[in-house]
């Protein structure tokens, strides 16, 4: 039994404790695991004319010796991309397909079949992908093609549809609630307003729950578009509450101010996304300009998916790894590993493009005063969500 695995999309913490499970558990039955490297892009780049080079530079052969240690780190051993084998552009697709994929009208082409020609060839059983609902959807299409796919979900957005929790997730809130409070001292020895940008396109769990638990004023989220008159008068108060007279506002990547949109740059993704980032920035600005407050203006970014992970994302990514392997052991495919309240389950693959998550704003968020608002504890999952 040959299986293979691939990480696509952006990293998080808990990726490479959740190679490290889906290799340990398939030795233990005598499997061989082929780490595809790059995401999707491993096999839309292996050319099967030139198998030796390809192999070396898209594949990696995964044992014991090789992911041993790896669990200790953040990042993925496997490294990533934002590749997507059925939109290709021009750019995107490798000099030996060119012939067999002219461009038409859209600008852009379908690699399945070859794809799948490059898992058959390397008689790849079952394919497991970790990502987010980008990286898992183009799984769920293989899985319609007829290949076998066990999909497990990681994002630091918590926003795979079908699962409770996505790897990545509880780190990006540890690391965002140390480095808020963190933040507190530049903010409260100089008295300003601080303005904490986190990551979050279209759901705003992971500043929700970040400023939950740090405690701040007000937290802007993608769900919901804000004031910015109202928003600069009830922080005004806030600092002036605050015995050391500073503010602290925590604003996802993807909030909007009414009647604004959302703040992002460069070309579109594979997957149709263009880079967010800025509206801390925007906010800082306007805040600045209505309060005549001076603003710590900080973007958290990547730091918040640097480093090692935490202890419950290693907890759940090595289950799900290893719940994988024991899927495929029972002869199941064309599943995503998942928690739904408070359990370990599975749900069909292509769940994850059948809806949208996102924050519950009647159970968990104040529209009015911008800020978390738990109604309800009895009855909910452990992430509140």
């Amino acid at each position: 039994m040959r299986i293979g695995v691939l990480t696509g999309g952006g990293d998080v913490p808990g990726l490479n404790p959740c190679i490290r499970a889906i290799v340990y558990a398939a030795e233990e039955r005598g499997w061989e695991v082929i780490g595809f490297k790059r995401g999707w892009a491993g096999p839309l780049n292996f050319n099967l004319d030139n198998e030796a080079e390809s192999a070396e530079e898209w594949t990696q052969k995964l044992d014991r010796i090789s992911v041993r240690t790896i669990d200790r780190y953040g990042g993925t051993h496997l490294h990533t991309s934002r590749t997507n084998p059925q939109k290709v552009r021009p750019k995107d697709l490798p000099d030996f397909l060119k012939d067999k994929y002219p461009f038409g009208d859209n600008k852009i082409v379908d690699c399945t079949d070859h794809v799948l020609k490059v898992l058959d060839h390397l008689n790849i059983h079952t394919l497991i992908p970790i990502g987010g609902d980008d990286t898992l959807s183009y799984g769920a299409r293989l899985y319609q093609e007829g290949f076998r796919v066990v999909a497990c979900p990681k994002t630091m957005d918590n926003d795979v549809f079908g699962t409770d929790y996505c790897m990545g997730f509880g780190t990006a809130v540890t690391r965002s609630v140390n480095l808020i409070n963190d933040l507190r001292t530049p903010t409260g020895s100089h008295e300003r307003i601080a303005v904490v940008e986190l990551f979050g396109r279209n759901s705003g769990e992971t500043a929700l729950i970040s400023g939950y638990l740090a405690n701040v004023d007000r937290v802007l989220i993608s769900e919901v578009p804000f004031n910015i008159e109202r928003l600069a008068q009830q922080i005004v108060e806030d600092r002036k509450r605050n015995p050391s007279n500073y503010a602290m506002v925590v604003v996802s990547e993807g909030a909007t101010m009414v009647g604004g949109g959302i703040v992002e740059k460069g070309e579109a993704d594979a997957y149709g996304h263009r880079k967010l980032g800025g509206i801390g920035e925007i906010l800082g600005e306007e805040l600045k300009r209505l309060t005549g407050i001076d603003i710590v203006s900080q973007s958290l970014g990547y730091l918040m998916r640097a480093g090692a992970p935490d202890a419950l994302d290693r907890m759940i990514a090595s289950s799900y790894g290893t719940m994988a392997i024991q899927q495929i052991e029972q002869g199941h495919a064309g599943l995503m590993m998942a928690i739904q309240n408070g359990n370990y389950t599975v749900v069909p693959v292509d769940t994850c493009i059948q809806g949208t998550k996102r924050v519950d704003v009647p159970e968990l968020y104040d529209a009015e005063e911008y800020r978390p608002k738990v109604s309800h504890i009895q009855g909910k999952p452990m992430f509140l969500y």
